[in-house]
């Protein structure tokens, strides 16, 4: 028997080429489909930081009293923390109404003996708050401080986005379990196809004495090795694409997560090898338990 005969004979030997592909292209599948969900999330979570809640203050308190408000309001969990400068963005009732005289075109100050605008300031509400019971939970103890008179924020959008989030999760979830079920399909059965031209060498293995483990071995082995090395291939093509991205498309970089995207290519690194072992695992069973008859 030849050099290349006994290659093709070995036991856990066999196509290596089109198995790889398949489990590369099946994760590029499920990578570009994660890599969308944290798009959506990311793209979710700069919509949500734009929901402000805004504070009006009574009318007597003194700028050392509303320096001590602010530091306390800025100390709460549910607002958004800025690497610089104040989470808060204080406006003076002189600062509102010059603004509000921009607005109207007016100087309605003309016709009023005082300012009727109140001090205020606005922040931004951290995104695990913003459910409804948690924003109006987070507005009663606001009111409560001394020396706040009003609190207000966007309601309509708070609801509308809770709802559109609710309905595109079950959607993508949906999405998800049917995008996995048809990986695993896909894979078992190019592992499977793979290993029936090894049927008669595992049959030929089991005449002679061999054990089922150690006949399973180099196949798992062999298989837990592509998948791993599918996931990588995967990765680094997903990678070079979000590269591609962050270069020619404006504003891509704010829906890029470093953290989220190391978490999806070590998920398709251990998918991969997980996906590949298993199918690797069942089609091989398959062949140990069959009777000659079936092999044929």
């Amino acid at each position: 028997m030849s050099e290349k005969q006994r290659k093709k004979t070995r036991l856990g030997s066999y196509k290596f080429v089109s198995v790889l592909f398949s489990i590369t292209l099946s994760l590029l599948m499920i990578g570009i489909f994660g890599v969308v969900l944290i798009q959506a999330k990311m793209l979710t979570r700069l919509i949500r930081e734009n929901i402000e809640v805004q504070v009006f203050l009574s009318k007597n308190l003194n700028e050392s009293e509303v320096n001590r408000l602010l530091e306390q309001v800025e100390e709460k969990p549910y607002v958004v923390k800025k690497e610089a400068g104040s989470a808060l963005l204080f406006t003076s009732r002189e600062e509102a109404a010059k603004l509000f005289m921009e607005e109207i075109g007016e100087d309605f100050t003309e016709f009023l003996d005082e300012n009727p605008l109140r001090d205020s300031f606005t922040f931004s509400i951290n995104e695990e708050f913003q459910t409804e019971e948690s924003i109006a939970s987070m507005v009663d103890e606001l009111e409560q401080l001394p020396g706040v008179f009003e609190v207000t924020y966007m309601q309509d959008m708070v609801t509308a986005i809770n709802e559109n989030l609710l309905k595109v999760s079950l959607v993508l979830g949906t999405m998800i379990f049917i995008l996995l079920f048809t990986v695993m399909i896909l894979v078992s059965n190019t592992i499977k196809l793979a290993l029936f031209s090894q049927r008669f060498l595992i049959r030929s293995m089991q005449l002679v004495g061999a054990t089922k483990g150690f006949i399973r071995r180099p196949f798992l082995w062999r298989s837990f090795f592509f998948g791993t090395l599918a996931g990588v291939i995967a990765s680094v093509i997903i990678f070079s694409l979000l590269a591609y991205g962050r270069n020619f498309i404006e504003g891509f970089q704010l829906l890029y997560d470093t953290e989220l995207l190391a978490l999806l290519f070590g998920s398709l690194i251990l998918l991969g090898a997980l996906l590949s072992w298993l199918s690797t695992f069942r089609s091989i069973n398959k062949y140990l338990n069959m009777s000659l008859d079936e092999l044929y």
